[in-house]
């Protein structure tokens, strides 16, 4: 596979991806033997290595030419002769591991000026904390009293505001805005973010709206990664946190006062509402949208394009709009789709 964008290290040694897949050597394999690239099954050759864990693949697999392939025990017989097994009982990550290794540039957003330094075209004020090795791009602004950590990127055209707080090895992607905002170490925020800006604050009334001021902060922990284009509110009267380990997708809008737990999973096009608070391991589909005040407890799973507006318990699935529990909402698709059928025949 050749990707003039990422600037490709290794090779591996065979030695070395067993090591990574938690398996043996197989009798009689070299294991100096270098791999050097991946691919995916169709387009892999004798140097490089693929996986496969899932049967939706399986023909891809019997005709695959990779020299190597990282696959469960349940497919293992389906490997060719020609390409070694690397059996492993979480063939994906190891996969993913592999990948890290081999394009480390491609694990988080690069400066796109210069790989180290302050740009002279950026714009820091006199009073803001740098570290070492951090790396400022052209056009980025920095406002007074704000702390970069050691080894931080910020890409071009991106805006940290006064006293904000950038731990170390976080990247902070083109044309991103961090305000009212204190971030742990290791948090990456890919191009388009905005942080800290007005939670969507009014007190309504007849004669109108008015507006009301929004004085928390956004806390984000160690190891959180943020998409394109998402939004965090920062809080009204306390602060909006984000917990340590979550990963946030593309396109996601949360609102003031909201709390996310450790190691959640929130995918593209989600919206979640003021002041609920998601504990730790929520996953939520993607386009499903969370009302304000409610608790998902740690576990809950929320179906794609669902409509949460009650609490969930902990350990649930939950999917449709409103939300239920998955048997009841699967029983209702079941009972809906059998009525239409009845109907259709019933016309005929």
């Amino acid at each position: 596979m050749h990707n003039s964008f990422f600037l490709k290290t290794g090779p591996l040694t065979l030695r070395r991806v067993i090591e990574l897949a938690g398996g043996q050597l197989p009798n009689g394999r070299d294991p100096d033997a270098l791999i050097a690239n991946v691919a995916p099954l169709e387009y892999a050759g004798p140097d490089d290595i693929a996986y496969m864990d899932n049967p939706a693949y399986v023909e891809q697999l019997a005709a695959t030419r990779a020299g190597y392939c990282l696959v469960s025990g349940r497919f293992a017989d389906r490997v060719p002769a020609t390409t070694l097994a690397i059996v492993t009982r979480r063939p994906y990550h190891v996969f993913a591991a592999v990948m890290a290794l081999l394009y480390p540039s491609a694990m988080r957003p690069r400066p796109v000026f210069q790989n180290e330094g302050v740009s002279p075209g950026a714009f820091i004020h006199n009073t803001v904390e740098i570290g070492d090795r951090v790396t400022v791009d052209p056009g980025v602004v920095i406002g007074a009293g704000a702390v970069i950590g050691s080894g931080t990127t910020v890409a071009a055209n991106s805006v940290v505001g006064p006293g904000c707080v950038v731990g170390q090895e976080c990247s902070i992607g083109t044309n991103v805005t961090v305000n009212h905002c204190v971030m742990g170490d290791h948090v990456i925020l890919h191009p388009g973010v905005r942080i800290g800006q007005d939670g969507f604050g009014f007190a309504m009334g007849p004669e109108g709206h008015q507006k009301v001021p929004q004085i928390g902060r956004v806390i984000i922990h160690n190891d959180v990664e943020i998409g394109a284009n998402t939004t965090i509110d920062r809080g009204a009267s306390r602060d909006t946190v984000i917990g340590d380990g979550t990963k946030i997708d593309n396109l996601v809008q949360i609102g003031h006062n909201v709390c996310i737990g450790k190691h959640c999973v929130i995918v593209a096009c989600v919206g979640i509402a003021g002041s609920t608070t998601l504990e730790d391991f929520v996953v939520v589909g993607g386009g499903a949208g969370i009302a304000g005040h409610l608790r998902l407890g740690t576990g809950a799973q929320i179906a794609a394009y669902s409509g949460v507006n009650n609490d969930i318990p902990a350990g649930e699935k939950w999917g449709g709009a409103p939300a239920k529990p998955w048997r009841v909402w699967a029983k209702e698709l079941a009972l809906v789709k059998s009525l239409g059928a009845k109907g259709i025949k019933d016309r005929a």
